[in-house]
């Protein structure tokens, strides 16, 4: 659909031309109404619309993004009300205390209206980048951290697009950008056009590029597979072009539905937005008689050379004693294959390229071998299936691809890629590499990982000391802090071995300003004091959960004469010392009592006009009642001991002994009431993920312990 839109050369309607750009309504700009003036977009019916509400609600009706208007009635209604509350943001003095609503409204929430983009969250995004300087120092002092994710995460999401109206609009000095460069900025050798915009893929076109994602349903998707499948993402919004999530099922041997399923829930969880979903199993006839063909050329043979001699003679250069049968011999054998008969089975099919390359990936590579174990999802229909080397180029070819991201370790692989394509008569698709994501630590390679599943040193592929998506999010990370440490990182070929203590500080920005606090002591490790004016009975005092954030409710707190501290903190308190206790008042140790040298018991009184200034120690304590919750505190080592494995060391030789420590607390009652993924911390302690909630007196609630990026494991 197009449109002309006209407004007031000097009152600009950003919320419209980015609602516009982002749902995919073509807009001409005129800039030529009196001063004043409501804008007007004219419909090329002859209709026209006026006034800025009114074109958004328009643009969300027609939009080509899903629920821009919401998901029905009610959720159009809260759209509504964002559409006239977003103007407010401009107008001068409420402009801060407007982002100080905004700011407490999204802690704990993605987006303004239900959950996922819609229209109220370009039209307040445009208003607050709209503003130019004035946010931009207000989000440089971090005093509103929630509104700030949320700006940034919508910048990063669309990028260019908001980019391209800011500079036109507001100014060339990125109103728009994350404090953390965007991938745009991070790009590896971004190439000049000087009749365009910059070019980062080779070739590229707006609208018409295809890229695709291709995981193998070997696995879960892990940390590595998430940076793939977020670059295919912003390159695919970058050009306006399409995404395909394919799933490259040419080894059934290791490959499952259950593997499928859960890597579709994995692209969900990191927001990968595709418009296909497609197998290479889609394609085993078409690659059957593409095989067939290059045999019947003479750029394919069939060779029964044992593995172990075929990989030496690839090494040495040596060519097989089968490169030179007839194409009769060699489409005999490849019946035998086909048929899964036992001459076949000790066949596969080799390309014909070239023996003496120095490089090693043209020499003669497989093309196809046999397998009788069942497909996940063809059964046994077929008895050879094709490598990934000779599939990759022709579904990507197939499928209309442009431009193939691989990461660097497949560079050598690249000439083979180009060979096999031209052997089969098929267009080019351009390579675009990127550098694989490697983590101090950790494994990645899917077999080694499958290996910690079948030997049961982790519960599954879930377990939060892996690095699968679903692990690490198990374990307290936030989506948002893994795209943005992601992007952050951008799509340079650099080889580079990241530490995780980087995205454990960018997580803990996130969590810290929402998460709840709540108190616990280590059950084995606790002292009584007795406090000897407390109060005769017991009381309950509403406490915030956080101090500073009233989106995380409220908590009771029981105030007793009893109450339980940590014995580390007992063992450096001294008799007439005073201490303060968190959330109540000072106090003064009178006695503290010992048996063979062990603490057993303080005695002390309240000294409630104390100063908590004047006092060094602060102290968190939970009443001695009956209703204390029992906890089991989890923390996590690395699986291996070793920062970086050479390629000659086995990993099973480094294995780290003592990967998982468990400790029983007490927690305050109001834990009875976490939700299984909900995230708090533990004062005084650290952060914590639920992972199992209360169930009942005697089955403790499970936390996960998340790192903060500062804590050093027994493996560094």
């Amino acid at each position: 659909m197009e449109a002309k839109l006209a407004f007031a050369k000097e009152s600009p309607p950003l919320s419209i031309i980015s609602a516009a750009k982002i749902a995919g309504v073509s807009l001409t700009i005129d800039p030529s109404l009196a001063s004043g003036a409501a804008p007007t977009l004219h419909l090329s019916s002859g209709d026209f619309i006026h006034g800025i509400n009114t074109i958004l609600r328009y643009i969300a009706r027609v939009a080509s993004v899903s629920n821009f208007y919401g998901q029905d009635a009610i959720q159009a209604s809260h759209v509504d009300q964002w559409l006239e509350y977003a103007p407010v943001i401009l107008s001068g003095s409420v402009f801060e205390p407007a982002c100080s609503f905004l700011d407490g409204y999204l802690a704990s929430r993605t987006f303004l209206v239900s959950y996922s983009l819609t229209i109220a969250d370009v039209a307040v995004w445009s208003n607050i980048a709209g503003t130019g300087q004035r946010w931009e120092s207000l989000r440089r002092s971090k005093k509103y951290q929630n509104l700030v994710r949320w700006f940034n995460s919508i910048s990063l999401e669309y990028a260019s697009t908001l980019d391209e109206v800011i500079s036109a609009y507001v100014g060339k000095r990125g109103i728009g950008k994350s404090p953390a460069p965007s991938l745009k900025e991070k790009v590896h050798d971004l190439k000049e056009n000087t009749s365009g915009p910059e070019v980062d893929l080779p070739g590229a076109k707006v609208g018409e590029v295809c890229v695709r994602f291709a995981p193998e349903p070997s696995g879960y998707l892990h940390i590595g597979h998430a940076k793939a499948g977020l670059l295919n993402k912003y390159f695919a919004e970058r050009y306006k072009g399409r995404l395909i999530v394919r799933f490259d099922d040419t080894n059934p041997s290791k490959e499952s539905n259950e593997f499928v399923e859960n890597v579709l829930k994995d692209i969900e969880t990191l927001g990968i937005k595709y418009d296909v979903v497609t197998y290479t199993s889609d394609y085993f006839p078409k690659l059957m008689e593409m095989a067939e063909n290059l045999i019947k050329e003479g750029k394919a043979y069939v060779d029964d050379t044992p593995k172990e001699q075929m990989r030496k003679e690839r090494m040495d250069g040596v060519e097989s004693k089968c490169r030179n049968n007839t194409v009769q011999e060699n489409l005999a054998l490849w019946r035998e294959m086909v048929n899964g008969t036992e001459r076949g089975m000790q066949c596969c099919v080799r390309g014909k390229l070239d023996m003496q390359d120095p490089n090693k990936s043209l020499r003669d590579p497989v093309y196809y071998r046999c397998n009788t174990d069942p497909h996940h999802r063809v059964g046994s229909k077929y008895k050879v299936y094709p490598t990934y080397d000779f599939a990759c180029p022709f579904v990507d070819a197939f499928e209309g691809v442009t431009h193939a991201l691989r990461s660097s370790e497949y560079h050598d692989r690249n000439a083979q890629y180009y060979r096999i394509l031209q052997d089969m008569g098929l267009r080019r698709v351009e390579i675009y590499e990127f550098s694989r994501l490697n983590m101090v630590y950790t494994l990645l390679s899917k077999r080694k990982l499958l290996w910690f599943v079948q030997n049961k040193k982790v519960d599954d592929w879930t377990d939060p000391r892996f690095p699968t998506v679903q692990g690490i999010v198990r374990r307290g990370l936030k989506i948002e802090a893994l795209i943005q440490f992601i992007l952050e990182q951008g799509a340079s070929k650099n080889l580079n071995l990241m530490e995780w203590d980087k995205l454990w500080t960018i997580n803990k920005k996130i969590i810290d300003p929402v998460c709840a606090r709540h108190t616990a002591v280590l059950t084995d490790q606790r002292v009584l004091l007795t406090l000897t004016n407390g109060p005769k009975e017991p009381f309950i005092k509403i406490l915030p959960r956080h101090k500073k954030y009233e989106g995380a409710g409220k908590k009771a707190t029981t105030f007793t004469n009893r109450i339980w501290l940590e014995y580390a903190d007992a063992s450096v308190i001294s008799t007439g010392q005073e201490v303060t206790l968190m959330d109540w008042g000072n106090a003064i140790i009178k006695e503290i009592k010992t048996e063979n040298g062990i603490i057993t018991q303080l005695i002390g009184e309240l000294h409630l006009e104390g100063s908590v200034k004047s006092t060094k120690l602060k102290l968190t304590w939970l009443p001695d009642i009956e209703d204390l919750v029992s906890l089991s505190l989890v923390e996590f080592d690395y699986l291996i001991n070793k920062k970086k494995l050479e390629e000659d060391e086995d990993f099973i030789d480094n294995l780290n002994p003592c990967t998982r420590r468990e400790t029983s607390a007490l927690g305050d009652p109001n834990m009875r009431n976490l939700k299984q993924g909900e995230i708090i911390q533990l004062e005084r302690k650290t952060y914590y993920r639920c992972d199992v909630p209360f169930i009942r007196p005697s089955k403790p609630i499970v936390l996960f312990a998340i790192p903060d990026g500062r804590q050093q494991s027994a493996a560094s």
